[in-house]
């Protein structure tokens, strides 16, 4: 009779404490004895420089590092805008230059924050005169849309969604060919986006060229990197500045991925012939680098 009751609470105490233990491991992390991350635990490799480079847009002193480009107007161009799809079904642009003689080779090319204008598609027609056996195409990533100010390129820059950024690329791959071989180029905004494409294209990129953009931060996406990086950065940069320059070639050279930075005594944008700060000795310095590198790189 008087153990009964003591069953009682004996098993209230058992039910009481597999409670705790329960509680306690549902809030524990997912780590081994080690500390370190169990193989249940997925590590995010979510895409962070494009966004970075957006909130750049906010900020005044970075917005005026980009003034209204200058009149130009391509006349001469052998390139064609031309249309694709993407996964979705849906419809993305570019502007395409082709090799004279038939190529797997191409270059992918990405706009700084003012859009695919004229200016760009003489920098697409540039590389692929100086390459000679490339395809070019220079992909449009604000979906037709070109600012012609700051506060429409801090619009645009904004509203670039990164779903559809991957999905405009992966629309490019495809575009090119299951055989196709690629490198990467762009200019702030699209330097970023250079990185990114090259990130995503895996094996099949076999260069990758950044001017001035925010490179990826997160160490585990770089990773994922395979081909060779050219940075071309600007000491004068407000924020993409010298120590972001510094870390990315230390990530690489951690990762064992080729890479050559250099860093140029000139402002943000400084290759941009439509910048009115535009440096045309760092840009010609610059450019033989570029070409260079990606005669090396795309034989």
């Amino acid at each position: 009779i008087i153990l009964q009751p003591m069953k009682k609470i004996l098993f209230s105490l058992m039910l009481l404490i597999a409670a705790v233990n329960m509680t306690y491991s549902q809030k524990k992390p997912c780590c081994d004895d080690e500390g370190g991350t169990t193989g249940s635990e997925t590590k995010s490799t979510e895409i962070t420089a494009p966004n970075v480079m957006a909130s750049f847009g906010n900020d005044e002193g970075f917005k005026n590092e980009h003034p209204q480009p200058l009149d130009f107007k391509l006349t001469d161009g052998k390139g064609t805008m031309v249309t694709y799809k993407t996964a979705d079904g849906t419809d993305a642009y570019g502007y395409e230059v082709k090799a004279d003689k038939p190529t797997n080779n191409w270059v992918l090319v990405f706009h700084e924050w003012y859009g695919l204008n004229d200016y760009v598609k003489r920098e697409a027609e540039e590389i692929a005169t100086k390459l000679g056996n490339v395809n070019v195409l220079a992909v449009d990533l604000y979906d037709g849309k070109v600012a012609a100010n700051n506060d429409e390129a801090v619009k645009y820059v904004n509203s670039v969604d990164n779903a559809r950024a991957l999905s405009i690329i992966g629309g490019a791959r495809d575009h090119a060919g299951s055989s196709a071989v690629f490198a990467t180029l762009g200019w702030c905004f699209g330097g970023s986006w250079s990185n990114q494409a090259a990130i995503e294209l895996g094996s099949r990129c076999n260069a990758c060229i950044i001017y001035y953009g925010m490179p990826e931060q997160n160490k585990e996406r770089l990773a994922l990197l395979k081909a060779p990086v050219l940075g071309i950065f600007a000491n004068k940069d407000t924020k993409i500045t010298p120590e972001v320059a510094a870390k990315f070639e230390a990530d690489l050279k951690e990762l064992n991925i080729p890479a050559s930075i250099y860093e140029f005594e000139a402002n943000h944008g400084f290759a941009n012939p439509s910048n009115p700060k535009h440096d045309a000795a760092a840009t010609e310095e610059a450019k033989e680098k570029t070409y260079g590198f990606l005669m090396e790189k795309m034989k």
